[in-house]
């Protein structure tokens, strides 16, 4: 078996469709970077960035705090992905070709991994995550064991209950903002910020649009297995002009933060990612294609609402860290 350091690449970009055959041969870092759905890990650690450029900004960053901060937070998600699948399979949602099978691996579904080999996989993912946040919580005490059961809340109950009753996408939200970016701030400088978690929210609303956009893609198939995500209750138009608000939310608040005096005109770094607002607009102003544009790429696909909302949360990410350092090296 040979490490396939391209793959781990592959798997970092996107979610892969691999035959037995192509699994088999993979190592086990590219297995578990496959089965985690490691593409939506870069979230989670922007969001540990933001805090820790947050803390640099107050003259309190501690690079040991949060290299401990950023992998626990990472493994913590990379184990909800994991239960994500084991509770959806478990409950019958994903059988059948589910939507969730159609765009990458399920190493259950698709009978890449058995029971044993899978929970061997989650074991040690949520060990390590155990294990940072355990150490974090003996160096910083205070609110840090709060933070770290919070966290453990929504990774053991996001996927079921609370995403079959609309509260999956008000919890990420919470959970990207405050208690990620928030909660990576409090460990490194030891006090809770107002400011910090205002300016997580414009963050979070980020990841909460791909999850709208990925709910929305699969209304239908939801609907029909009583999954009763929020675009479920709101119904499609609604989810869709829901996504759009967030989006442009994004940019208002970061142009009336500069406006306000509060931050400094670096923060309008973010602005270039106007130039992709039109089609954004434009995809989500219409219910998703009945099937694939010939020009869309077929990896992609069904994937429509939530890859087009991935790669702008993507571009509005590298830009609004972008503009908050150099604003914070300007202050």
């Amino acid at each position: 078996m040979m490490i396939d350091v391209r793959m781990w690449g592959r798997a970092l970009a996107q979610m892969p469709k691999l035959s037995r055959s192509e699994w088999q041969v993979l190592d086990p870092v590219a297995k578990w970077l496959i089965a985690c759905r490691a593409s939506v890990l870069f979230m989670t650690f922007t969001a540990a960035a933001l805090g820790g450029l947050m803390a640099w900004r107050a003259a309190a960053f501690h690079w040991d705090l949060w290299l401990a901060t950023v992998l626990g937070l990472v493994f913590a998600h990379a184990t909800n992905n994991l239960l994500n699948d084991y509770t959806d399979s478990r409950r019958g949602i994903d059988k059948n070709n589910y939507y969730r099978n159609q765009y990458g691996v399920h190493v259950l579904e698709d009978g890449l991994m058995d029971q044993r080999q899978f929970w061997r996989y989650l074991g040690v993912t949520a060990a390590i995550a155990l294990v940072l946040g355990g150490w974090l919580v003996v160096q910083r005490a205070g609110l840090t064991f709060d933070l770290m059961l919070a966290g453990a809340f929504f990774v053991l109950f996001y996927t079921w209950p609370l995403k079959y009753y609309g509260l999956g996408e008000p919890a990420v939200l919470l959970v990207w903002g405050p208690l990620m970016v928030g909660g990576t701030y409090y460990v490194l400088t030891g006090h809770w910020s107002q400011e910090v978690t205002w300016l997580s929210v414009v963050f979070a609303l980020g990841p909460t649009t791909v999850l709208f956009g990925k709910h929305t893609d699969k209304l239908d198939d939801d609907r029909r297995k009583g999954v009763r995500t929020l675009p479920v209750l709101l119904g499609e138009r609604r989810a869709r002009t829901c996504v759009v608000a967030m989006v442009l939310t994004q940019y208002a608040v970061c142009i009336a933060l500069v406006l306000s005096g509060s931050y400094a005109w670096p923060l309008l770094l973010v602005l270039p990612g106007v130039v992709l607002l039109p089609r954004f607009i434009r995809v989500f102003a219409a219910p998703k294609p009945a099937a694939r544009p010939k020009e869309y790429p077929e990896a992609a696909w069904p994937l429509w609402f939530s890859a087009h909302a991935f790669a702008h949360t993507r571009w509005f990410t590298v830009l609004f860290l972008l503009g908050l350092l150099a604003e914070t090296a300007l202050h």
